[in-house]
């Protein structure tokens, strides 16, 4: 692949950061399109590759794609680049809300916006636990699997019972989930050369054990300070972007467990700005900015933005160049199918707290609901739409 400039990244992915609705599904979508078929920036095999990375690894799962297709183009920089101008759209929206909503929640109606922003989250966390169960669970022992994890949740219902549920997902994913034959002798020699010669490291190998190392330290780090202050809020959030397997609706009860929990912000508060994410182009991440400016102001806003985002850009950028090493061995590909089936698992958790948090307070919140599911399933609606959708019927009823 041709190299290019840092800027030319930023001016493409700037583009997609204000137009790319839908998720992160629907932003790879916008990827493959984009830097595969119009711009030929790397091959169909290039963008699978850093697609089945992205799958692996915990963080938000667009912003990792699209800084390992920046690296590619313009090496460090050109990573760099892409998160910048696909996420800042996005983060500069998230502020003006969080802004918007403090100096307007004095007027009655607003609380009633606030509300049916509410509903909006539980639709789209309801579709998304759907649709995640048919492609990650299409099997008995994984069905199983998820339940296990919803139970363990309900038992013990914070970043701890979260954690171990990924474990537990992990380690029988690697000892019951691996059905693919063995591979070929002449491909294991071929593997092992690739890693295990001298002078066999990856092009990027300094760099990526740095940003490894980062990753790590600051993760210890997140867990040993006080969870007071500016310092605290960047140890918060950085812990749930690290712990983050499944995409971005996966982040909701971390971030619950992280904000609400210890009294930094309500729970109506948070499930509005949860709702007005799903409103906004680029990463759902972007809700950090949302919640940092209303628990610290601007330089919340960034602290909290720049924390939930630096465990997996630090780690996909420390994996890149081992990726087309590793992922061919099956037992890799095993592991991912539990921690897949144990995050539907999470899902589905957080969608019974989303009830729990007193989102649905009447009647007639299930018809508001249903109609907000029926848009986004049947009627295919982008999720500003539904979002709108929802506001809309907050304020009437």
């Amino acid at each position: 692949m041709r190299r290019g400039s840092a800027f030319e990244v930023l001016r493409a992915f700037f583009v997609l950061g204000v137009s790319s609705f839908g998720g992160p599904v629907a932003h790879l979508g916008y990827f493959r399109k984009a830097f595969v078929e119009e711009r030929g920036w790397l091959s169909a095999e290039d963008f699978g590759a850093i697609i089945s990375l992205c799958q692996f690894l915990p963080g938000p799962a667009s912003s990792q794609a699209g800084l390992c297709i920046g690296v590619k183009r313009a090496g460090l920089l050109g990573g760099l680049a892409a998160w910048l101008g696909f996420t800042l759209p996005s983060a500069l929206l998230m502020v003006l809300a969080a802004l918007l909503d403090q100096r307007l929640s004095a007027y009655p109606v607003m609380h009633d916006v606030v509300h049916g922003l509410q509903l909006a989250a539980v639709a789209v966390v309801a579709q998304a636990v759907y649709q995640m169960a048919i492609t990650l669970c299409p099997d008995t022992p994984r069905r199983a699997l998820a339940l296990l994890a919803a139970a363990i949740l309900a038992l013990l219902p914070n970043t701890a019972g979260q954690l171990t549920v990924l474990l537990i997902g992990g380690a029988i994913g690697w000892l019951a989930l691996d059905d693919s034959t063995l591979v070929r002798h002449r491909e294991k020699r071929r593997l092992a050369r690739e890693f295990d010669e001298p002078g066999a490291a990856p092009r990027g190998h300094g760099a990526a054990l740095i940003c490894l190392a980062l990753f790590v330290g600051l993760l210890g780090l997140a867990f040993a300070v006080p969870r007071t202050g500016l310092v605290g809020l960047a140890a918060s959030f950085y812990r749930s972007g690290a712990l983050v397997f499944g995409g971005g609706h996966v982040v909701l009860p971390l971030l619950r467990d992280a904000v609400v929990v210890p009294g930094m912000i309500s729970p109506q508060l948070f499930l509005a700005g949860y709702g007005v994410a799903q409103a906004m182009p680029g990463p759902l991440f972007t809700v950090a900015a949302f919640l940092g400016q209303v628990i610290d102001g601007p330089v919340g806003a960034v602290v909290a933005l720049l924390a939930i985002f630096a465990p997996g850009l630090l780690l996909v950028a420390g994996a890149l160049p081992y990726w087309e090493v590793w992922r061919q061995r099956s037992h890799i590909s095993a592991v991912v199918k539990g921690l897949n089936a144990a995050v539907v698992g999470l899902l589905g958790a957080a969608l019974v707290n989303l009830f729990t948090l007193s989102t649905v307070q009447g009647p007639w919140d299930f018809p508001v609901i249903i109609g907000a599911l029926t848009l986004l399933t049947m009627g295919k609606a982008r999720p500003i739409l539904v979002v709108l959708f929802c506001a809309g019927a907050g304020a009437l009823f």
